[in-house]
């Protein structure tokens, strides 16, 4: 961790670092501040309170799907640094929109016929915002690292990543959505001025022609991208990942309200420790393969990322056999049950071993292709990422639909995991293979 924290008084990274950061807080801040008001708020059935939670989730991810290839055209072709400027500029102006619906929603709650629409418009383009700042993150950093800091720059970026959405998360439960309005448009505009000072990332390739045609350029990015061996089993590998992702942070929310009795102060502990973990796995990973770029921590770490899921499931199952006070438990209520800790403990352990299975994968995506297609690699990943995504979107909300119960739905999530960790296996294998003697 000692060799990777060097990076952060380096002008070459610093900025970004800090502008990244920034731009988790204010997604993860706006997000939960909307869907924590409304499930808590809005809804009194559990099928819609997950169903909603599954669409804004699906809203978010959506632009990744549909205009990564063209955000990773733009990042290659273009200064990253400049995109990055134009990006964080354009998100003053979708947080005041946001910010408006947050104020409406506490005003005037279900009665207002603006604030959801005002909301999820936010959401939209906050979602089409982070596709243009997405590839960027990592394609950038080996222009401004050593190859041999790349995997610790990378660490350093999930790991400030999920710092800042744990930040977000606990302001996100504990103010309310007028207060978090005032905040957002404070984090845009900090983060603009952040951006000003990363230094300039020159394409490497000056004379290349952008392809406006989504579906094609799609088509073709994808292509092109896994035509490597192992940056295909990388993008599969994430993919597969954030497609349990996905389904376990959709069934947070309704989960702490209907199974754990608690209030979202809790649900918001909950991606707090869920944040801590990832960022803790981050750096974890980093100290265990000493900077080496290497998938051969993967399989075992996802393995026990979904016996922890599946350990959850049973705590989940036991905390609804035990007597609790009646009403929501805020969060001194809920550490006093008896099976709090485990629950949090757990969640601790899930988060910890998906942060290392998934950060060298990143790592990949950027030390195995050429550097003039680096952004486009990562754009490539952010295409299948969110098509993964919107797929598990679907599944969590279906599931919901069909009246499965929550807890239930978490041994899918262990289930998963096991084809994760034969992509993770099959990634580890190419790589033995690439680095054979010829």
């Amino acid at each position: 961790m000692l060799t990777s924290l060097h990076l952060l008084r380096k002008r070459r990274f610093l900025p970004l670092f800090a502008t990244q950061l920034l731009n988790a807080f204010n997604d993860n801040l706006f997000k939960n501040a909307m869907v924590l008001f409304v499930v808590y708020t809005f809804y009194d059935s559990q099928a819609e309170e997950a169903q909603f939670s599954a669409i804004a989730s699906g809203v978010f991810i959506l632009p990744f799907f549909l205009l990564s290839a063209l955000a990773g055209q733009l990042a290659d072709l273009t200064d990253k640094a400049a995109i990055i400027r134009r990006v964080k500029a354009a998100e003053i102006g979708i947080m005041v929109v946001g910010a408006a619906g947050l104020y409406l929603a506490w005003q005037s709650g279900r009665d207002s016929d603006f604030a959801m629409p005002l909301l999820l418009a936010a959401l939209f383009a906050m979602g089409v915002h982070s596709t243009f700042f997405g590839p960027i993150k990592y394609a950038i950093l080996p222009q401004h690292l050593k190859r041999e800091e790349v995997l610790a720059g990378t660490g350093l970026v999930e790991a400030g990543t999920y710092v800042a959405i744990l930040a977000g998360t606990i302001l996100a439960g504990y103010i309310s959505v007028r207060w978090a309005a005032l905040v957002v448009i404070v984090a845009a505009l900090i983060g603009y001025v952040t951006s000003l000072q990363v230094p300039p990332a020159p394409p490497f390739e000056k004379h290349g022609k952008l392809d406006l045609n989504v579906l094609r350029s799609s088509i073709t990015l994808i292509r092109n991208t896994t035509a490597q061996r192992e940056v295909f089993y990388a993008i599969l590998a994430i993919s597969f990942f954030w497609t349990i992702g996905a389904v376990l942070f959709i069934q947070f929310p309704p989960l702490a309200k209907n199974v754990l009795n608690a209030s979202k102060e809790v649900a918001s502990l909950f991606l707090v420790i869920f944040s801590v973990g990832v960022a803790i796995g981050s750096v974890a990973i980093n100290t265990l393969l000493k900077g080496e770029v290497s998938a051969r921590h993967a399989p075992v770490s996802v393995l026990f990322m979904g016996g922890f899921v599946a350990v959850f499931y049973f705590v989940c199952r036991a905390w609804e056999r035990q007597a609790t006070p009646t009403g929501l438990l805020d969060v001194p209520g809920f550490l006093a049950q008896p099976l709090a800790p485990l629950v949090l403990g757990t969640l601790l352990l899930i988060a910890i071993a998906g942060g290392m299975f998934v950060v060298p994968l990143y790592a990949f995506l950027t030390t195995k292709c050429d550097p003039s297609q680096a952004a486009r690699t990562v754009a490539a990943n952010n295409i299948v990422n969110s098509g993964a995504m919107v797929v598990g979107s679907l599944i969590a909300g279906g599931l919901s639909a069909l009246g499965i119960p929550l807890v239930e739905q978490l041994l899918l999530s262990a289930g998963m995991s096991v084809i994760s960790a034969w992509l993770g296996a099959l990634l580890h294998r190419a790589e033995r293979l690439a680095a054979a003697p010829a």
